[in-house]
């Protein structure tokens, strides 16, 4: 295992220590959190970085890196989502979690049958991961800074992230209709 499968795997160690961390009862614990939130942001592209640049590409590495982001993602908005109990909060939220768990499992299938380039991450997905991130790191913070109203801002980032989650959902949809309709069609003179 080299240096980016062990910085995915540090990013799913950082779960529960986010977790820990959001539900301390001290004013500094949202900064932490926050803190803890963007190193494992940062791991996401680094790790990305480091395995291209160093050729320490893995088939391991390939599978954890999109689960621990979506793990810490999904735990994120879950955390929110409990301190924000309201249907404007967790609809954009379930989405976004909804969404990953459609398309993982989307490419889950379209990789079995052979298939996989054509739901490969687009521009949009890459957006829509931006926007998420940043969305979960403003509302993570949720206090004025220097002014600036994060929970504000994070809630209208989490609406757009909701936004380009369906949209990309939608083109990784009809980009792998035609390998699933034709397998669908298959099986039917199969039987």
């Amino acid at each position: 295992m080299g240096l980016p499968t062990w910085l995915t795997l540090g990013r799913i160690i950082m779960i529960p220590i986010l977790v820990i961390l959001f539900y301390m009862p001290y004013k500094w614990a949202n900064l932490a959190a926050t803190v803890v939130f963007c190193l494992a942001a940062a791991t996401d592209w680094l790790d990305g970085f480091l395995a291209r640049r160093l050729n320490q590409s893995s088939a391991f590495g390939a599978f954890l890196d999109p689960v621990a982001d979506k793990l810490m993602v999904a735990v994120a908005l879950v955390l929110l989502v409990q301190t924000n109990a309201t249907p404007w909060f967790a609809v954009p939220a379930a989405v976004i979690i909804g969404r990953e768990i459609t398309v993982s499992s989307l490419r889950e299938w379209m990789a079995e049958i052979g298939e996989r380039a054509k739901v490969a991450v687009s521009w949009t997905g890459k957006f829509k991961t931006v926007a998420q991130m940043g969305a979960v790191i403003f509302l993570l913070y949720h206090d004025p800074l220097f002014g600036i109203p994060t929970q504000e801002i994070g809630i209208v980032l989490l609406y757009v992230a909701a936004v380009l989650t369906l949209w990309s959902m939608v083109m990784y949809l009809k980009a792998a209709w035609p390998s699933l309709y034709a397998r669908r069609n298959k099986l039917d003179s199969r039987l």
